[in-house]
């Protein structure tokens, strides 16, 4: 699952406009134009699709954050340079501020089955031994089921 994936999926679920895109940027760090936006959100086969890097992701996930939590007091924290699956997944718990049966309710909108057990390797410490990493295929059916919750089904 590329990055310009998730921020276009996160553009549809909520319905954020391109000034909006732009803030949520400035919120978590980084300085966007709309031109940047405009090609990230860009299918791959378009000759103008620019990849986002993971500290454009993580600037965008951060003024996600700051959008639905509300900042926190004293300096924002600065955008990680690398980001995997389960960094994203943490992002976004703590953005929408979902307890893990929230997490739980969502994938099963979007008819994945996982146990409480499961999701929480997810979000320990890497070096722990009941750390796993979070595939592609289950960010992917979050995702989906975030869109389902929060915008609903397309008839």
């Amino acid at each position: 699952m590329t990055k310009n994936d998730i921020l276009r999926r996160i553009r549809y679920t909520f319905d954020y406009s391109d000034a909006k895109m732009i803030e949520l940027f400035g919120s978590g760090g980084k300085q966007v134009t709309r031109a940047e936006v405009s090609d990230w959100l860009k299918k791959e086969e378009d000759p103008e699709h620019k990849e986002l890097d993971d500290e454009q992701l993580a600037a965008f996930l951060n003024g996600f954050i700051n959008e639905k939590r509300g900042k926190k007091e004293g300096p924002q924290p600065e955008p990680e340079q690398r980001l995997n699956n389960n960094t994203i997944l943490r992002k976004l718990k703590i953005a929408l501020n979902l307890r893990d049966e929230d997490m739980l309710d969502i994938l099963a909108l979007a008819d994945f089955k996982l146990g409480k057990h499961e999701l929480s390797a997810f979000f320990r410490n890497p070096n722990q031994s009941q750390y796993r990493p979070l595939k592609d295929q289950i960010l992917r059916n979050f995702l989906h089921g975030m869109q389902l919750k929060y915008r609903g089904r397309e008839d």
